[in-house]
C-alpha cells in the first residue's frame, strides 16, 4: 500500500468518526472501534443496558455513509422471511418473484436482536458469513459493502433469546457503551434541547470509496511472526482454565483484519504487535465462554482476555 492510500483511508476513517462524534459525546473508543470494523468488512455487536446510545451509534454510522441503510426491529413474532425476503406469486406474469427483505442494504441495523426467536436469528447466519441469501433454490448476493450492526440488552432477560455461539462468532467485534461521564451527559442534554441531533450527521463518503478502502487494506503487510502471534493468542484462550470455549479460527481472521486497519490508522502499511493488541478484547470477549467456577468468582471474559494478552509473549523487533 502506498503512502497516499494510507493517508486516504486514515482520512476517511477520521471523517466518519468526526461525524459520529457530533451526536455521541465522550465515546471516542467505541466510535473508533465501529469505524475500524466497518473498514475491516466485519459486523458489530453493541451490547449494554438501555438508554446509553447503542442505537444512536449505529444510526450515526449509517448516516455518515451515502449508501442504503435499513433497520430491522427484532421482535418475538418476526419471521425469517421478514429478514431475508420471500417469493410471492405475480398474477400478471404468472411467476414467482423474490421480494428482498431488510437484510438487503449496505448497513443493516438489527435493533434488540436477542428479542427474536432462534429461528429468525439464524436467518442472519448465511448473510453475515457469505454475503448472500439462499431462497427457493436461488442465491441472491448482498450489497457491497455490507455490515450488520446489532444491539442487545444483556440485563433484561424476560422475552429474550440468547444469541447462539455460531451467531456471536460472526460478529467481528463487540463493544459496550457504558454510562457517559457527567460532563458528556450535560453536553448531550444541551444538544438535544436544540432538536434531533442525528439529522445533523452528514454523509461523508460513498459505498464505492468504502469498497476501495476495504480492498486496499488487503495490501497491508502481515509478517509471519505477527500471524504466529495472533495464533498464539487464540490458542491461549482455548487452553485457559477459566474458559470452557476459546476463540475460533474465524476470530484469528477477524483479529488480523482489524489489526490491518489499526496499522493504517497509525500511518503504517505493516502490522506490529500493538495493532494486534489494540482490539483483541473486543474481538475475543463475546466469543469465549467462561467456566462455572470463573463465573462464581466474578471473572469476566474481558478480564480474562486482558490477562491472555498481557501474558502471551509478543514478537520483538530484531
Amino acid at each position: 500500500m502506498t503512502t497516499t492510500n494510507i493517508g486516504e483511508v486514515a482520512q476517511l476513517a477520521n471523517q466518519i468518526s468526526a461525524e459520529m462524534a457530533r451526536v455521541i459525546e465522550g465515546k471516542s473508543r467505541q466510535i473508533r472501534t465501529a469505524v475500524t470494523v466497518l473498514l475491516a468488512g466485519g459486523h458489530l455487536l453493541i451490547e449494554d443496558v438501555p438508554g446509553v446510545g447503542k442505537t444512536v451509534l449505529a444510526k450515526s454510522l449509517g448516516r455518515s455513509i451515502a449508501g442504503d441503510v435499513k433497520r430491522i426491529q427484532f421482535t418475538p413474532d418476526l419471521l425469517p422471511a421478514d429478514v431475508t425476503g420471500v417469493s410471492v406469486f405475480n398474477q400478471s406474469t404468472r411467476e414467482f418473484e423474490f421480494k428482498p427483505g431488510g437484510i438487503f442494504a449496505n448497513i443493516v441495523l438489527g435493533d434488540e436482536i436477542n428479542r427474536a426467536s432462534p429461528k429468525t436469528q439464524s436467518a442472519l447466519l448465511e448473510a453475515m458469513a457469505e454475503r448472500q441469501v439462499s431462497a427457493d433454490g436461488k442465491t441472491y448476493h448482498l450489497n457491497r459493502p455490507f455490515m450488520v450492526i446489532a444491539t442487545q440488552n444483556p440485563i433484561e432477560m424476560e422475552g429474550t433469546y440468547p444469541l447462539p455461539e455460531a451467531q456471536r462468532d460472526r460478529f467481528m467485534a463487540r463493544i459496550r457503551m457504558g454510562y457517559p461521564a457527567a460532563e458528556s451527559e450535560s453536553k448531550m442534554l444541551m444538544a438535544q434541547a436544540t432538536g434531533d441531533q442525528l439529522a445533523k450527521v452528514n454523509a461523508v463518503t460513498t459505498v464505492n470509496a468504502l469498497s476501495s478502502a476495504t480492498e486496499a487494506l488487503t495490501e497491508v503487510y502481515v509478517a509471519p511472526v505477527i500471524a504466529d502471534y495472533i495464533v498464539s493468542l487464540v490458542n491461549a484462550t482455548r487452553q485457559h482454565t477459566d474458559l470452557r470455549l476459546g476463540a475460533s479460527p474465524r476470530a484469528s481472521l477477524h483479529l488480523m483484519q482489524v489489526s490491518r486497519v489499526e496499522a493504517v490508522l497509525a500511518g503504517r502499511d505493516y502490522v506490529i504487535p500493538e495493532d494486534v493488541q489494540a482490539l483483541a478484547e473486543e474481538v475475543f470477549s463475546h466469543r469465549v465462554l467462561t467456566t462455572v467456577e470463573a463465573q462464581v468468582a466474578g471473572r469476566r471474559p474481558e478480564d480474562i482476555i486482558r490477562g491472555v494478552v498481557s501474558s502471551t509473549p509478543a514478537p520483538t523487533r530484531g
